[in-house]
């Protein structure tokens, strides 16, 4: 199996273990690798350290937050020149995260200004920005991510990307709280050539999240399309690995085929990471 979302300490918040701890159980639980996740750090080097007499491959990216600058072209091309994989448009961040009442861990902090960030259609003065990043992903042949973006603002950045050549496209848990895509919407952009991520975070900490509504959503917008991730690391969540093992066996539970959600939690993520 191959987990595109994790998260380790160091961070901002508690995790269950740092990166070595985390890649460790990985190794142990025999995945072939795993993509380090970070709301407020370039995983890069972290991911590369970790890399290090590990048994699997251990990728990292940066996610377009505050500390970035949000969606700032120059964070992206020293991610990327430094052997980056994933860039997600901005998560805690993003404009939707303020507006459905969730944290952003950066405002978390008294005293540090607060900023949210958007691109078009919802805000137009960022364009040249996330156009340039488009172009910087495509010429790394890296993944792009949609973070915690509303679906309007995915769907112009599909169609951006793909116009700079960008090959792999993910859509970040699009039907989690933010952006709350249903699965028509989704299906229109993986049928464009996007994948879509469902993650056991969902299953575990969204409210009116069930078993059922994950597996309607993975049977509409089809298993060819489909991410399953865990978005691990919270201290009140399993074990990465076995987070990630959850979610398939709660899907498979609700009568999704088994094979086709192994191959969304270890082929298809790891095609679309792999250089």
């Amino acid at each position: 199996m191959f987990d595109v979302h994790v998260h380790s300490s160091p961070d901002v918040v508690p995790r269950r273990g740092d990166d070595h701890d985390i890649v460790r159980s990985y190794a142990e639980a025999g995945f072939t690798g795993c993509v380090l996740k970070g709301h407020y750090e370039s995983t890069v080097g972290r991911a590369a350290a970790a890399n290090r007499n590990s048994p699997i491959t251990v990728y990292g990216g940066i996610a377009l937050n505050q500390h970035a600058g949000g969606p700032n072209p120059a964070a992206v091309a020293a991610c990327l020149d430094a052997g980056g994989r994933v860039v997600w448009m901005p998560t805690a961040d993003a404009h939707t995260q303020r507006t459905a009442g969730l944290p952003s861990l950066c405002g978390a902090r008294p005293g540090l200004a607060a900023h949210s960030y958007a691109i078009p259609p919802v805000d137009r003065s960022t364009a040249e920005a996330a156009q340039e990043i488009c172009a910087l992903v495509a010429e790394a042949d890296a993944v792009l991510a949609t973070g915690h973006l509303s679906g309007p603002e995915a769907e112009w950045l599909l169609t951006t990307a793909q116009q700079h050549g960008v090959r792999r496209f993910l859509l970040t848990h699009p039907s989690y709280t933010v952006p709350a895509l249903s699965a028509s919407e989704t299906a229109e952009l993986t049928a464009r050539g996007a994948l879509a991520e469902i993650t056991t975070f969902q299953l575990l900490h969204q409210p009116g999240c069930t078993p059922q509504q994950l597996a309607a959503f993975a049977d509409r917008v089809g298993l060819d399309h489909v991410v399953l991730s865990s978005d691990a690391g919270q201290p009140d969540s399993p074990q990465p690995p076995e987070a990630l093992q959850l979610l398939v066996d709660a899907l498979a539970g609700e009568g999704l085929d088994r094979d086709a959600l192994m191959r969304c939690a270890s082929d298809i993520p790891a095609a679309l990471v792999t250089p």
